[in-house]
């Protein structure tokens, strides 16, 4: 909103000054998020606080996901500001409807007098950024700023006004701001480092590679028609190729698009082979020096599906 209510010094309150940690467990299990005590303490500091969260981490490691979890666990809006080199204050702030204006200023329509009234929210177009500071649901948005590493470096300076005060400058309507915060995570996938500046304004978190116990949760609450043996031994090949210095590692997004691709083609007798291994790489690896060394790591995935397999067997 713009010159009424809160004046832009004073600190925005956040909507989740009250929330518990029960009550984010909640929208984690609600959204089968599986997320460790790390995290969850975290992400609750930062919706209490109302502090922007900076996720860095591996592609495929969960990042994204936990913008879209939160947004569906809290049933708001999800606006996404999705990052790339050359990204202006156009494309993320706002623009100004240049052809309206001109139509307006030539036909009169409304009467125009004077060219600053064609300088008014009916002539603004939203970008993400704006758009997330005005979010009028009883629950405020999640912004998510995805892989913002990709940007140029002059971007993150776009951005300080809103993670500190979350408000934006416009020259021809003034100061808007939010009166409750969005809800702001920002993911970068440590491409170039970040400026301190930027770091300040948030609270951090590193999505580490899960482990097994950990992987083979996700699997199970993600892929539940998949055979608990054979999601034991998709999680032992995944862990094994991340021991190996492959070009891209597979993250936990490849391990669910293998663990569907093996549903889809009937693997659930409780053994994946080799032959399925070498012909559903493209599931887990993505660059073609990586598939290539798949003949020569097959023994080592195999053996570890079956040690995989043995330990769950054991556990059942």
């Amino acid at each position: 909103m713009t010159g009424s209510g809160r004046t832009g010094t004073e600190p925005a309150a956040s909507a989740f000054a009250d929330l518990d940690e029960g009550r984010l467990l909640d929208a984690f299990e609600e959204m089968e998020y599986v997320a460790e005590k790390d995290l969850v303490t975290t992400v609750l500091l930062s919706l209490r606080l109302g502090k922007p969260l900076l996720v860095e981490g591996e592609p495929g490691a969960g990042k994204t996901e936990l913008a879209k979890v939160l947004a569906s666990g809290f049933d708001t809006d999800l606006v996404r500001l999705q990052c790339y080199e050359g990204l202006t204050a156009e494309n993320a702030l706002y623009e100004w409807n240049y052809t309206k204006q001109l139509l307006a200023v030539q036909s009169g329509e409304g009467g125009i007098e004077a060219e600053e009234s064609v300088f008014s929210k009916e002539y603004l177009l939203e970008r993400p950024l704006l758009r997330a500071l005005e979010g009028d649901g009883e629950t405020p948005p999640v912004l998510l700023i995805d892989e913002v590493d990709r940007a140029d470096e002059e971007f993150e300076a776009l951005l300080l006004e809103l993670l500190s005060d979350f408000q934006l400058s416009i020259p021809e309507l003034g100061t808007v701001w939010a009166e409750t915060p969005p809800v702001v995570v920002i993911t970068s996938n440590r491409t170039r480092g970040l400026s301190d500046a930027l770091k300040r304004r948030c609270l951090y978190l590193h999505v580490k590679p899960p482990s097994f116990e950990k992987e083979l949760e996700i699997v199970r609450r993600k892929v539940p028609e998949l055979d608990d043996t054979v999601a034991a031994e998709v999680c032992g090949v995944t862990q094994e190729l991340r021991d190996h210095p492959l070009l891209k590692q597979p993250g936990v997004a490849e391990t669910l698009d293998w663990a569907r691709s093996l549903v889809e083609l009937g693997a659930g007798d409780g053994e994946i082979t080799a032959d399925e291994i070498r012909e559903t790489a493209g599931c887990l690896l993505k660059e073609v020096e990586d598939v290539e060394q798949i003949e020569t790591l097959v023994d080592d995935l195999e053996a570890a599906a079956a040690s995989a397999r043995e330990s769950a067997s054991t556990d059942d």
